[in-house]
């Protein structure tokens, strides 16, 4: 698997949540280590870094401190773990990469 950094944000230290871009058209997120090796914590600006009109396709809940917690695959891959730089604290996750579809109304110029 290849990793194309997209941001990260979070902390002051080296090792910070991160998004990246995989070549099999999925997110890995870098996080904060939970109690469940499937699920990390992250920052709520850290999905800003998401590419153009799509999204983080995952089940997340808001913590209510200005995190989230993202479910996904924990990631295994050797390559792409040696791509980053983890904290003692972070591990990462695969998650699928989804198109943004607007469910809005329509603006009728009113």
């Amino acid at each position: 698997m290849r990793l194309r950094f997209l941001g990260k944000c979070g902390s002051n230290q080296g090792g910070c949540p991160t998004l990246y871009a995989t070549d099999r058209d999925t997110y890995v997120v870098q996080g904060w280590r939970t109690n469940d090796e499937a699920t990390v914590e992250i920052p709520h600006s850290l999905l800003g870094f998401a590419e153009a009109d799509t999204f983080v396709g995952a089940t997340m809940a808001d913590t209510g401190r200005g995190t989230f917690t993202v479910s996904g695959e924990p990631l295994v891959d050797p390559e792409a773990l040696a791509h980053m730089s983890l904290a003692i604290d972070e591990t990462a996750i695969e998650v699928p990469k989804r198109e943004r579809t607007f469910y809005g109304a329509v603006d009728h110029g009113r």
